[in-house]
């Protein structure tokens, strides 16, 4: 079987290369992905990050509409701790108003960076609404069903597309996916954060249960490469670093580097847990076999794959290998 497959790409800034080379490279990856026969993709929001450029998805996507003709873009996603989801809301319907059927919206709940940029971010804005209720206002919004005892009675966001914007709660918890089932949005699990199997099936289970119609996606770290042991060798020293904060909160990194700047960032004290999370690396046949796995086991046929290789030839050349997944592709059953 095919796969509607998407692309999360977080704009990486390669060795020797600079933002610009990085958003253009970007460019080039979503013309590549329309051509290779990918449904979507996603750009993301990171802050104040030496490594990743892409710090505004409204702004990218826009650009990218104007560069490609039918593939799906959209945001993995909007940090929406950070801003008004009225505002969110115009802009994305007014993406969708410019290119109909093209955009959706994905909304995170990380801050996408460290104490420096979310104190930048915040200054000014003045409201501390907890994230459960801004992603209600934001569907409500959306839906134009905000009830009449809301503070924002009253306040549309116009003008409105023919066609309802599609939303995307991303998380790796039970507890995001019940938040998404019940305001009927769509989930991607990002299992390349979490790739524990039974924190999966329980975070499917409690989605399906609430909103058995709705869309549940998994993110994936994939890497395909021409040989086994390429793949494996170039994939070897993908690790996540959990951080542990005193007040409770839980961050996820990808360096020890990042690690070392957070510690600059902050007075508070923190613990770090190293976690092995399964990237999926391999010949095109041996990952396709896990992906099969993922699919049978969950029911599931759309993912959204992450490839946070460092080089940047490579990368392009896993992208165009596992293109052969899609339901266009040319590898089948």
């Amino acid at each position: 079987m095919g796969y509607q497959l998407g692309i999360l790409d977080q704009s990486p800034i390669f060795a020797g290369k600079s933002a610009e080379d990085a958003l253009q490279s970007t460019i080039h990856l979503a013309q590549k992905a329309e051509q290779w026969g990918y449904e979507r993709f996603w750009v993301a929001e990171h802050h104040q990050s030496q490594n990743l450029a892409g710090t505004s998805p409204e702004v990218l996507i826009s650009h990218l509409l104007a560069k490609t003709t039918t593939i799906k873009l959209g945001s993995g996603g909007v940090m929406l701790q950070h801003y008004s989801p009225y505002k969110v809301t115009e802009d994305f319907q007014q993406l969708t108003l410019l290119s109909p059927g093209r955009v959706e919206l994905g909304i995170g709940k990380a801050p996408g960076g460290f104490s420096y940029s979310t104190r930048a971010l915040r200054y000014g804005v003045g409201s501390d609404i907890e994230f459960a209720e801004r992603f209600a206002v934001l569907n409500q919004l959306i839906l134009d069903t905000l009830p009449e005892h809301h503070p924002l009675y009253g306040a549309k966001a116009l003008p409105r597309p023919k066609e309802e914007l599609p939303v995307f709660l991303l998380g790796a918890s039970p507890n995001s996916a019940r938040l998404a089932a019940e305001q009927k949005t769509n989930f991607v699990y990002a299992y390349f954060l979490n790739s524990q199997k039974d924190h999966l099936q329980k975070t499917l289970q409690e989605y399906r249960v609430i909103y058995p119609a709705g869309k549940f996606m998994i993110a994936i770290a994939v890497f395909a490469a021409p040989t086994q042991e390429e793949a494996e060798q170039e994939a070897a020293d993908y690790k996540i670093y959990k951080i542990h904060t005193e007040s409770g909160r839980s961050i996820s990194v990808q360096s020890v580097k990042q690690i070392e700047i957070y510690r600059d960032q902050t007075n508070e004290s923190f613990k770090v847990e190293e976690q092995t999370v399964e990237m999926i690396a391999g010949s095109l046949e041996s990952v396709k076999t896990k992906i099969d796995y993922l699919a049978a086991t969950h029911q599931i046929d759309e993912f959204i794959i992450h490839t946070p290789i460092r080089n940047e030839a490579k990368r392009l050349q896993s992208f165009a290998l596992l293109s052969k997944l899609t339901k266009k592709g040319k590898v089948r059953n």
